[in-house]
């Protein structure tokens, strides 16, 4: 599996999913949150394009990301979708799918201590942006 050969909306999807376990993780097992009803409230508080968009903009000016992951990141922005968009600007809406395509490139290479490493960095951008 070549990952920079996927459509990076494709790679934006998959990542999307990735990234969801991953807060779901969170929420249940370092934050104890076991009622049905906070753990959706928290993860769509935790989990939006404004703040996927806000980390990208940080991880980038902080140099927390290598040549290759901005590279993919791009090209996850860039991609054209035609998806009505709700409660978000173009701009961050692309920018939210170019951190979700990199999730998904990493995941397809079986690169997860990455992802982990990213989800810590991102954990902690949403706590001092809340």
């Amino acid at each position: 599996m070549r990952p920079e050969l996927i459509n990076p909306l494709a790679l934006a999807y998959l990542g999307d999913a990735i990234f969801e376990v991953y807060v779901r993780e969170y929420l249940i097992v370092e934050k104890n949150i076991t009622k049905p009803d906070l753990l959706q409230k928290e993860a769509i508080d935790f989990v939006s394009a404004v703040a996927q968009a806000g980390f990208m903009k940080e991880a980038i000016e902080r140099q927390w990301m290598s040549e290759e992951e901005i590279l993919i990141y791009k090209r996850g922005r860039n991609a054209k979708g035609r998806r009505a968009i709700k409660n978000t600007s173009i701009i961050t809406h692309n920018q939210s799918s170019g951190f979700e395509a990199l999730i998904g490139h990493l995941y397809l290479l079986k690169n997860e201590s990455r992802i982990e490493e990213l989800f810590e960095l991102y954990k902690d951008y949403v706590m001092r942006n809340s």
